[in-house]
């Protein structure tokens, strides 16, 4: 198969020079003074936060009356960064034109197609520098990208056989952000006779590398550069996606780099109604059978569960990432959440394809959605939700050391504005309920990665007008 070039953005590109987080800045910062400040489940006053050279926190101290000088003064309640677990950034370009009119989950998918038929390494760096730098303005730290999208649009392979992963490193490199790339495997258009798998159709060719072992072959290749920002791991893009005899050596990669590995699983009803047709079980079982389910695993949305899913699922200990405005905006139902953590599942948010990006409103459709199903309110508090954005979120994409602020950890951290229209006048006692039940993307006032300040007062440091570069990064794939 020829291959074709890419001039896709590089870490060493003259234009894209600037650092990852934790690496140099411009002028660093290492003491931010915060009014209020959520420590491992306790609100308190006064912190300060000091971070080293090395982009983490060295010291916590509580009761700090007033900032010492040439602190930087966060006023708010101070949260450990979000972490978005589930993203496709070139959805982004999707926002809007899919809610026009009805259809279900596979129309969406043809107009997905569409847009994804015309990206490039160059325009996908574009549109993900873009969203990411949307994600940085919404208080997300770190971001685990879903990418399926890997070689030019008949399948042919570029220069650089990762072009498409090297850009999105690259983006959010330059949007301040750290990132997982889960290299997705993506090898049939359906299960196929007896399982066997379909071959891809034309719109899916530059998603496919063939076979399993022709995925890891190119995926080992994939580096992320230095300087702290980027780690890598694996996915399934679905079962129906990958066939059962393909699943084995995906699992090995993953288990050779202890890596994370993600999978769609179940969204719709009729992937579980191909799949027991195809293999006579579920997608969960099946995957379980071949050995995907366990600790490093996560399933995203896990919508359409039998019992025995569940406890599969939470015997294998298996993390589960929901992305309930995505589900809804699909209409593809609402997940077992509740039963899925009583089981043994650690649960996750992720903003999947960016219908909304605000990790505040998945934490907080988590419950609501849940209390529309069961008429029943109080299925997790505040502190609950705010750890599956936060550091349940962080270890899912493989960066254990991020999600909470004490000394030793990255410096990772976001304000939430307490004076805003959304979120004045509840007494203070109640911010984290405020910050989860009522703030929206738009009440984040900081945004800190690696001890650098990338977003101040609302402002994005490196990305000085974001609704500009993503009017024009759509613009150029629509």
């Amino acid at each position: 198969m020829p291959s074709v070039s890419s001039s896709s953005p590089t870490p060493a590109s003259p234009s894209h020079s600037r650092e990852g987080p934790g690496g140099p800045s411009p002028d660093p910062e290492h003491v931010y003074w915060c009014t209020h400040a959520w420590l491992n489940g306790t609100l308190e006053l006064d912190v300060m936060i000091e971070t080293g050279a090395d982009g983490r926190i060295t010291a916590v101290r509580r009761g700090v009356g007033s900032p010492p000088r040439g602190a930087v003064k966060l006023r708010g309640l101070t949260l450990p960064g979000f972490a978005n677990a589930h993203s496709h950034a070139f959805h982004r370009a999707l926002r809007g034109t899919v809610q026009v009119g009805s259809g279900t989950f596979w129309t969406w998918r043809e107009m997905m197609y569409q847009v994804a038929g015309r990206l490039t390494p160059d325009s996908a760096y574009a549109l993900g520098r873009a969203a990411y730098a949307e994600m940085a303005l919404a208080g997300i730290t770190c971001v685990g990208e879903f990418h399926y999208l890997h070689h030019g649009p008949g399948g042919e392979p570029y220069d650089d056989p990762n072009a498409m992963g090297h850009a999105l490193i690259s983006a959010a490199r330059d949007a301040g952000l750290r990132i997982t790339l889960l290299d997705t495997a993506y090898l049939a258009s359906g299960f196929g006779r007896g399982g066997r798998g379909e071959p891809p159709g034309r719109q899916q060719l530059r998603f496919s590398d063939g076979t399993a072992e022709a995925w890891a072959e190119r995926a080992a290749q994939l580096r992320a550069p230095e300087g702290g920002h980027a780690r890598t791991g694996a996915a399934i893009h679905s079962v129906r996606a990958v066939p059962a005899r393909e699943l084995g050596p995906i699992v090995e990669w993953a288990e050779e780099r202890s890596a994370p590995l993600h999978v769609h699983l179940s969204e719709q009803t009729a992937e579980n109604d191909a799949c027991q047709e195809a293999h006579g079980c579920t997608p969960t079982r099946l995957l379980a059978d071949h050995g995907v389910l366990g600790r490093r695993t996560t399933a995203v949305h896990a919508t359409h569960l039998t019992d025995e899913d569940i406890k599969l699922i939470g015997d294998s200990s298996t993390g589960v990432c929901m992305c309930p405005t995505t589900e809804r905006d699909l209409a593809d139902g609402i997940g077992p959440a509740p039963r899925l953590e009583r089981a043994g599942a650690t649960l996750s948010l992720g903003s999947d394809s960016h219908a909304v990006v605000d990790l505040l409103e998945e934490a907080r459709a988590l419950e609501l959605d849940e209390r529309l199903r069961t008429r029943t309110r109080g299925h997790w508090t505040a502190a609950q939700l705010l750890r599956a954005a936060t550091e349940d979120g962080h270890a899912t994409l493989g960066w254990p050391e991020a999600g909470r602020l004490e000394a030793g950890m990255l410096a990772d951290f976001t304000t939430v504005s307490l004076d805003s229209v959304r979120t004045a006048g509840p007494p203070l006692r109640m911010a984290p309920e405020t910050a989860v039940f009522a703030a929206s993307a738009a009440d984040i006032r900081h945004t800190v990665v690696g001890g650098e300040h990338i977003v101040r007062d609302a402002r994005h440091a490196y990305v000085p007008d974001v609704p500009a570069a993503l009017a024009e990064a759509i613009g150029a794939v629509h």
